[in-house]
């Protein structure tokens, strides 16, 4: 399994090749390596410092089954003491999405997460899943370098105000910002409105984004709005796609902390 690699046509001057394998490819030509940052959005405005060039591209992260392991699929049912199939037959059809959107409070999700209306002990679930949220192999190094290149990495990701368990445990803003998490920003992917929020929101170009999830819908929603796109699989085959888009790795120097 590898990495999709789906810019956005016409940004490419090649065609996608139909193999599997990950193909190097041109940066596109409207993805400048550095831009002036509007006024509004740079940080160093607010800060009352002067104005520095923008390091081009800008990444969005997917968190869950990208950056994390979710738990969803395998400690959830567990703690309930189900299967899969019987979790999804009983769950509420809305109730974690409406969480996810910041519509109803953990509280209310407890009380409407089942149809039946069954109560069950909401400590205990946010414990398990907090056991066990994980990096997903290889995914903490490529943030951890792309941090040391100075790029822009924004997290974009369909999670209730749970993200601070996530934040908590593993310190995901040592290398990203919590900015686009549907929770705060009450819209979800793959509604185009949320891409558009963010490239409103961080003043860039569509085609200065790059989007990383393991979901094609996410993906196919990316290019929609303009965005580069790529279909997760792997932390090899991020790292070479990047690379193939021209993101720059810095090397680590002996000495520097290494990601545990």
């Amino acid at each position: 399994m590898v990495s999709s690699l789906l810019p956005r046509a016409p940004y490419l001057a090649s065609s996608i090749p139909k193999s599997t394998a990950s193909t190097p490819l041109r940066r596109p030509p409207c993805m400048s390596s550095t831009s002036a940052v509007p006024a509004a959005a740079s940080a160093a405005a607010a800060t009352g410092e002067a104005s520095q060039p923008r390091k081009l591209p800008v990444l969005l992260f997917d968190v869950m089954d990208t950056v994390v392991r979710d738990p969803f699929y395998n400690h959830i049912p567990a703690f309930f003491q189900m299967s899969m199939k019987e979790l999804l037959e009983s769950k509420h059809p809305t109730a974690w999405s409406e969480f996810e959107m910041g519509l109803i409070d953990e509280n209310e999700l407890a009380k409407k997460f089942f149809n039946d209306g069954r109560s069950f002990d909401l400590e205990g679930l946010k414990a398990s899943m907090v056991k066990a949220y994980e990096y997903i192999d290889g995914v903490e190094d490529i943030l951890f370098h792309l941090k040391q290149n100075d790029y822009e990495v924004h997290a974009f990701t369909n999670y209730p105000v749970w993200y601070q368990l996530v934040e908590e445990k593993l310190k995901l803003s040592k290398y990203l910002s919590w900015t686009f998490c549907s929770c705060t920003v009450g819209k979800r992917k793959p509604s185009p409105d949320f891409y558009l929020h963010a490239v409103d929101h961080l003043h860039v170009d569509p085609a200065n984004c790059i989007f990383i999830d393991d979901r094609m819908t996410n993906i196919e929603a990316a290019l929609g709005v303009g965005m580069v796109g790529l279909h997760f699989k792997n932390a090899e085959m991020l790292k070479k796609d990047l690379c193939s888009l021209g993101v720059e790795f810095a090397p680590v120097h002996e000495g520097e902390i290494q990601v545990q």
